[in-house]
């Protein structure tokens, strides 16, 4: 025993030596790329409220809401979508509700007050939960009119002018198959906790997610607040939920079959940090063994695309 612990520790030791430096060397370049390119641009500043007046020669729109037991903010952010400024004959909303507690009686009731009031909303319930969350948002897009789709998850809060900001973006491009936007934080300065996640957050979308598109690296959707050419998912092969990270795994087929992202930080959608300890575990979880089972999904299809080795 004692001769294989002389072999094992050491080399454990040498693994993680090398999977340390090789994250801090990416850590390194994306700070050094940032840095370079980190430059005011020349001419004037933006006016921010020049934007174009969407009409019905945009496409149609379909925002899907998944939602699973989140009674608490379903009605906030069902309320949030219907006042997105966009053409009301364009604009296709899906509540696509998992639940199994009282939030099914609220969305149902709330999606029935605006539809009384002309909105095209519909309030999808299923029993069955196969897949989570991408077997909501397929189901959701057999039914969607929409040539856009957009995603919010329960926590966000989408801005009016969300939609007015990110449908341009796809004019001119009819290979760009996905437009991700900025997230904010609601509740940044509750607690200490929420300020460290704010922080590590504001990193990942100011520095790493622009740096890799700047690079010409594949960049992922961040699973909500983010607008889907629908071409895009369908050609990409769609949802699919044998991963905990069903966005990551989407995002790398899709640029894989040779479609472009595109990052918006201009744009930001506001959401809720995980409040305690526990919520944040959970989270960081699903996000760590999504990422590890992605990469074992897609490891070898990347390493075979002709693509740079840099993506």
């Amino acid at each position: 025993m004692l001769a294989v612990l002389e072999v094992a520790i050491p080399t454990l030791y040498a693994i993680s030596i090398i999977v340390l430096t090789a994250y801090g060397g990416n850590l390194l370049w994306l700070a050094l790329v940032h840095a370079h390119n980190n430059t005011l641009r020349d001419g004037p500043v933006p006016d921010p409220d020049d934007r174009p007046v969407p009409d019905d020669t945009w496409p149609v729109v379909t925002v899907q809401l998944p939602l699973y037991n989140e009674a608490e903010v379903a009605r906030r952010l069902i309320d949030a979508c219907v006042h997105l400024d966009y053409p009301r004959g364009r604009l296709d909303i899906q509540v696509l509700d998992d639940s199994t507690d009282e939030t099914t009686d609220r969305v149902a009731e709330r999606v029935a007050h605006w539809q009384d009031r002309g909105v095209n909303i519909t309030h999808v319930h299923r029993d069955d939960r196969t897949g989570y969350k991408a077997g909501a948002l397929a189901n959701g897009l057999r039914i969607a009119r929409g040539e856009l789709v957009a995603i919010f998850d329960a926590d966000f809060v989408p801005q009016a002018d969300f939609l007015r900001r990110m449908v341009p973006q796809f004019f001119g491009n009819e290979n760009l198959g996905l437009v991700q936007a900025r997230w904010g934080h609601l509740n940044r300065d509750d607690s200490l906790l929420t300020k460290v996640q704010a922080f590590g957050l504001d990193a990942h979308f100011a520095i790493e997610q622009r740096v890799r598109e700047l690079a010409g690296c594949f960049i992922n959707f961040n699973g909500t607040a983010g607008v889907w050419r629908r071409a895009c998912i369908k050609d990409a092969g769609g949802w699919e939920h044998d991963t905990l990270t069903e966005d990551l795994d989407l995002s790398y087929r899709a640029q894989l079959e040779g479609w472009d992202f595109e990052y918006v930080s201009a744009v930001e959608a506001p959401a809720e940090l995980p409040p305690d300890m526990n919520a944040l575990r959970s989270q960081q979880f699903r996000w760590a063994k999504g990422g590890a089972e992605t990469a074992l999904k897609l490891a070898g299809r990347l390493w075979r695309a002709a693509q740079p080795l840099r993506v």
